[in-house]
């Protein structure tokens, strides 16, 4: 028999998924999966409904529908400044996932180095790997997640075709500042390299810190291939709507990519998406509101249990040290925390290139009373420490 490909070796199943499987089992709290236990607001659900009425279940333009891709395109420029056009800069992709796995196929030939900043979304070693690329690790320094100059020069001078940068971060929440941004726009392009960007965190920002957009920085908007989705803004991770933007000239390029793995995202979800792309700005403060208040309350319990933790500056994961709890693996304690406290996170070794087994990382994206119940059920960790 044939054997599958050999790349497929080199790295495994989603860790952040297997969490939630194993979370179903034991009826645990899962919070080790990014999505929210609450429903998107009424005005998309309202929009869907007339969706799913509507004419809109057959395939729309491969790249994106049009009134998605306007409005889109629209929001973008409120928020950035950037003038997105949305036939030349767009491409509407299935959820960031696909939107990465895009960039770095547009990117990247076989054989290509791309930098990966360590703590890292899982999936991007898997994406560098199915592109042929080959990962360079530059570590991120706890607890503020800071990277070292001398070791990313060092990295750009492997000449690398593209470097991934998550802001805000997932796992660490890390937002990175603009003088860091501009430090590695300098190396890019000195060095000839693309920017890929993952914001899907765009919104989710806490004071005092601010989301800079890699693409706005000074001449950075030919070389940046932008990452996101509206997964998280609106609550929606199950309609699977992200997208790629990027100059006009890689976007000809991202189509193809995109074109041949997925055709294209649903009809009837782009069509009610509009809804929320066209919410004022007072919908965004009040997401930062809601997602600092559930941050709050969150963190509070886990101050409570004793275990250190790193303060995320955005998005809606934290970093919670274990080593006290007297596992040898960040795996075996995440699945004991699963089976005997009933609140499921995900090891931390997961997102690290580095030997890192003393992490749990939890989201806080859950209904208040979610949030106190998983806390309330984390004190019990204060017994075995």
């Amino acid at each position: 028999m044939p054997h599958p490909a050999t790349r497929l070796k080199s790295f495994s199943e989603s860790v952040i998924r297997g969490m939630t499987r194993l979370a179903n089992q034991y009826g645990s709290i899962n919070l080790a999966q990014g999505f929210p236990d609450f429903n998107p607001p009424q005005e998309l659900l309202a929009a869907l409904h007339r969706a799913a009425d509507g004419m809109n279940h057959q395939y729309a333009v491969t790249w994106g529908a049009p009134r998605f891709r306007q409005a889109l395109a629209k929001k973008i420029t409120r928020f950035s400044g950037l003038p997105v056009d949305p036939d030349k800069h767009l491409v509407v992709t299935c959820g960031s996932t696909e939107a990465m796995m895009v960039a770095m196929m547009t990117a990247c030939n076989p054989g290509d180095k791309v930098i990966v900043f360590s703590p890292f979304y899982e999936n991007y070693a898997a994406d560098a790997i199915l592109s042929g690329a080959e990962p360079i690790f530059v570590p991120l320094s706890p607890p503020e997640f800071k990277y070292d100059s001398e070791a990313l020069r060092k990295a750009f001078e492997q000449k690398p075709k593209a470097i991934i940068i998550c802001n805000p971060s997932n796992p660490s929440g890390k937002v990175f500042t603009r003088e860091e941004l501009m430090e590695i726009a300098t190396l890019a392009e000195k060095h000839d390299t693309f920017v890929i960007t993952d914001e899907v965190y765009e919104h989710i920002v806490y004071a005092p810190h601010k989301h800079v957009s890699f693409a706005t920085l000074p001449g950075m908007f030919e070389r940046t291939i932008t990452c996101n989705s509206l997964s998280k803004t609106y609550s929606i991770t199950g309609w699977r709507l992200g997208y790629v933007m990027a100059s006009a000239e890689v976007i000809a390029q991202a189509r193809k990519v995109h074109d041949f793995l997925t055709v294209g995202a649903a009809a009837p979800l782009q069509e009610a998406a509009v809804v929320g792309l066209e919410f004022p700005d007072s919908y965004y403060e009040g997401l930062l509101k809601e997602y600092s208040l559930k941050r709050d309350l969150f963190l509070d319990y886990i101050a409570k249990t004793g275990l250190p933790y790193t303060e995320p500056q955005g998005a809606y994961y934290v970093l919670v040290d274990i080593s006290s709890l007297g596992f040898a693996r960040d795996t075996e304690a995440a699945e004991w925390m699963t089976r005997e406290i009933g609140v499921t996170g995900v090891p931390g070794s997961s997102f690290f290139r580095e030997p890192v087994n003393h992490l749990i990382r939890f989201h806080f994206a859950k209904q208040e009373e979610t949030l106190r119940a998983a806390g309330e059920r984390l004190l019990k960790l204060t017994k075995r420490r």
